[in-house]
């Protein structure tokens, strides 16, 4: 099944340019043909080819299926990208296809990358989103000092982590968390979180947790709790 992405299609009833050429000169789709569509906010739609233009593929919507695989608990990541950008790249795409509904970056003390370019990072989340059959695209968020996220950010009510490596006492992350509930971790650059960064973390209500005995890179750090949390949460 091949799913398209136009986040306003109730209102324009067409697919962009990009997505119509796909549907129209690649799968070669005519008027009649049924095709869906998400809008990245919950909305999954039956439609049917109109106008089958390879610029603007008008569509009749069918059908429509509100708040489609609504989840009753609400993930957040927040990680230090990886220097090389095609890790950190593979890892938005896997967690966007496990299940995340937000993701943060984060430069801290030991970050090896100054700046992310999140409109190629929603570009990859899109394309994992309509090959998961999903319809609500995750909140992609700018990067920002490790600092200011601990103060800026509506933590009200979430349940909140820190995966470290710092030889400290932590609990496994399975067994801290409390099902269908908001959630937000912190995954640190390949340095590891500062010794001050882990402090101020935990001194803003974030509780210190492993991901197991194995040291992990940090891409895979991101997916092994974006994981753990979904898996818990079944």
């Amino acid at each position: 099944m091949n799913i398209f992405y136009e986040p306003d299609i109730k209102n324009t009833l067409k697919l962009s340019e990009e997505e119509s050429r796909h549907a129209i000169k690649v799968l070669r789709l005519t008027a009649g043909d049924l095709l869906y569509v998400v809008d990245g906010k919950g909305g999954y739609f039956k439609t049917q080819v109109s106008n089958a233009h390879e610029k603007r593929c008008e569509l009749r919507i069918l059908e429509e299926f509100p708040e489609f695989g609504k989840r009753d608990f609400y993930i957040h990541i927040a990680i230090a990208p990886t220097k090389n950008l095609d890790r950190i790249e593979w890892m938005v795409e896997k967690c966007v296809e496990i299940g995340v509904d937000e993701i943060s970056f984060l430069q801290s003390r030991y970050s090896e990358r100054k700046e992310i370019k999140i409109a190629r990072i929603e570009k990859i989340a899109i394309g994992a989103m309509k090959q998961s059959l999903k319809a609500f695209l995750p909140k992609l968020n700018e990067m920002v000092r490790f600092e200011q996220f601990l103060k800026s950010d509506d933590f009200s009510g979430v349940q909140k982590f820190i995966a470290h490596l710092e030889e400290s006492e932590r609990k496994l992350l399975q067994h801290e968390i409390k099902t269908k509930e908001k959630y937000c971790i912190l995954i640190g650059p390949e340095g590891d979180f500062s010794k001050e960064e882990i402090s101020q973390a935990i001194a803003s209500g974030f509780n210190p947790v492993s991901l197991g005995e194995s040291r992990l890179r940090t891409e895979t750090a991101g997916i092994v709790a974006c994981h753990t949390l979904n898996l818990v949460n079944q």
